[in-house]
């Protein structure tokens, strides 16, 4: 298996857009592209990441559609679906695709376009990647999944809602930092507290939001990326699966495809914890990060609450967690996320960060969650 870089990284502002999502993708992968310093005819193949794109733009096939808009309609596509994961699913493939000989550069990404359609209607696309006989229909959207993590980590460990707020404190402080964040204003503990329930014990200001976007990659093997002292290896990428039913998950207080999906990664890497400088990972939920920071072996059971408080996991602290804003303030375009939390690791390990730059990050990793925590990909990135 050959040795794979990201070679260059687009990513649009996160917000409402009035274009397709297929247009939002390209304006992205445009970016990639001329940040990678490549000719577009240069890209031999595009994997691209979409979930509701049938349901709120009446468009599938979105592969073909995403490559004729980039100028590129003959290059084989491949459209990806893994609920919140899809793009980090996409990115996976687009590295084996690369590793294996295939292909020496591949446009990997993806967009979403969902603040067109009104919130109860977005919320139901949403509730399509939870299991549909059992739990749909009896109203199980997503914030109801994740209340329950939240309770059954409160009732095992003490975790607080307090705690809770300290991520979404944390992260809109660090979107005031990102000009692509959908939200760049600071917020205080007391706004989140006493922001109105969502699904006890979430509140309104523990949920991420809908957001439009689009997020590429360039990703190119060692006999091309050695020429780009800008290129970020990837140095591990593993996917874990659970099942779908919330009934047959046993401990709600963890998410154990995060943590298998984390020990491949770690091991391909040669890395432990301990060696990781900066972190994008799965906040569609307060709880969620926290609940994260455990699984991926940075803090131990139970503690991933007092992290936050303590600010472990804010610019200067331990180890920087979401420094974009995350999916909290940043936006969650689910189609786009994995992209884009990798685009802002390579940022971060090229040091081109800016405000948000952790000083002398040299090891990064991202983490994305897909739809009930059946679906966890974690990939490790490294400079050198």
């Amino acid at each position: 298996m050959r040795r794979v870089a990201v070679i260059g990284v687009g990513v649009t502002k996160f917000g409402k857009h009035d274009r397709i999502s297929a247009e939002l993708f390209a304006e992205a992968a445009a970016q990639a592209i001329r940040d990678a310093d490549i000719a577009p005819s240069a890209i031999e193949a595009l994997y691209y990441g979409n979930v509701t794109g049938g349901e709120g733009e009446r468009q599938l096939h979105m592969g073909p559609l995403a490559a004729t808009l980039l100028g590129l309609p003959t290059i084989p596509t491949t459209r990806f679906e893994n609920a919140c994961a899809t793009s980090h699913a996409a990115f996976r493939h687009a590295l084996m695709e690369i590793a294996s000989g295939v292909s020496d550069v591949v446009l990997v990404g993806g967009a979403e376009r969902v603040l067109n359609v009104p919130t109860d209607a977005a919320t139901e696309y949403f509730a399509y990647c939870s299991e549909a006989t059992y739990e749909q229909s009896v109203g199980l959207t997503f914030p109801g999944v994740f209340a329950l993590i939240a309770r059954a980590h409160m009732e095992k460990y003490g975790t607080t809602e307090e705690q809770m707020a300290h991520v979404a404190v944390k992260n809109h402080r660090h979107g005031v930092l990102n000009p692509k964040a959908q939200f760049q204003k600071e917020i205080s503990l007391e706004t989140v507290l006493k922001s109105a329930y969502v699904a006890d014990p979430l509140k309104l200001f523990d949920c991420c939001p809908f957001t439009d976007g689009g997020a590429a990659l360039v990703l190119a093997s060692e006999e091309v990326a050695r020429k780009r002292p800008r290129a970020v290896w990837v140095l591990g990428s593993e996917a874990a699966s659970d099942t779908m039913f919330v009934h047959e998950k046993r401990d709600l207080s963890r998410i154990t495809a995060t943590e298998r999906a984390a020990a491949g990664a770690y091991r391909q890497a040669g890395k432990t914890p301990a060696d990781v400088d900066v972190v994008e990972l799965h906040d569609c939920f307060t709880i969620a990060e926290i609940v994260a920071t455990e699984g991926l072996g940075f803090f131990e059971p139970g503690t991933g609450g007092l992290a936050a408080e303590k600010g472990w996991t804010s610019l200067g602290g331990k180890l920087p967690v979401n420094p974009s804003g995350g999916l909290k303030a940043k936006g969650h375009p689910i189609g786009a996320t994995g992209a884009a939390q990798i685009a802002e690791i390579v940022t971060q390990l090229r040091g081109e960060a800016g405000l948000r730059q952790v000083e002398g990050a040299r090891t990064g990793l991202t983490h994305t969650l897909g739809g009930n925590t059946a679906t966890v990909l974690v990939s490790l990135f490294g400079r050198g």
